[in-house]
């Protein structure tokens, strides 16, 4: 089960200078739905991620889905992040099923109190210190590719995902990938990942598109890499 979480954890993540464009799409841009497939290392499908960002106001509403599993255990995870206009997070839900386990979290963000108030569906609350600018995971993916596209690395921060995680960002330069039936340069970055349950690394690799669009996540483990691969 801590496998399973931390996998999660990680493709929530999911997520160099851009090239010119005239009418550049997807975030910042304009909104966006990513569709991706999560593969076994023999490229045996467990199941799909898709991705979708949304103007809201002067924020942005962002949402991920999980649809994946094996035989006799099923998951279904939903996040949901609210951010304003500089990328902070809001609000971040958490609604996850695995098999029959299904539990619900709420994190709400007051930049007043400097505080991140946390309420779980078993009623369990805490409030947690937070900087003049925090983010959830989800929210961290997308202020990453926003920064990328300006041609900087997000320095180290925290990610909220439940307890704080800490997340460091190296970008390591281009590399050739496997794009669907082709072959693309993309911008290879290592996230090391490191929470009160998890201490990993996994690889981002970004298209050199001004939306720094996330081509395909890679996550090392004993018997291979498992990765989530966009779908065109």
């Amino acid at each position: 089960m801590n496998r399973i979480s931390n996998l999660l954890l990680i493709l929530v993540f999911v997520c160099g200078n851009a090239l010119a464009a005239a009418n550049p799409t997807g975030y910042p841009f304009q909104d966006e739905t990513l569709h991706y497939s999560v593969n076994w290392p023999s490229g045996l499908s467990l199941g799909d991620v898709m991705l979708t960002a949304r103007h809201s106001g002067s924020g942005w509403d962002l949402q991920m889905s999980l649809d994946a599993g094996v035989p006799g255990f099923q998951v279904a995870d939903r996040f949901h992040s609210v951010t304003n206009a500089d990328g902070c997070s809001l609000e971040f839900n958490r609604d996850v099923g695995h098999g029959s386990k299904k539990t619900h979290e709420k994190t709400t963000f007051d930049y007043t109190k400097r505080v991140a108030h946390r309420a779980t569906s078993g009623g369990g609350q805490s409030d947690l210190s937070i900087s003049q600018c925090a983010r959830d995971a989800l929210a961290l993916v997308y202020f990453a590719r926003r920064e990328l596209g300006q041609g900087r690395v997000p320095q180290q921060q925290d990610a909220f995902f439940g307890a704080p995680h800490s997340v460091r960002m190296e970008y390591t330069g281009a590399q050739n990938i496997p794009v669907g039936d082709r072959t693309e340069t993309a911008d290879r970055v290592v996230v090391y990942l490191k929470g009160p349950a998890t201490d990993t690394h996994f690889e981002i690799f970004f298209a050199r598109d001004a939306a720094r669009t996330p081509l395909s996540v890679r996550v090392p483990f004993s018997v291979g890499t498992l990765s989530m691969d966009l779908v065109r």
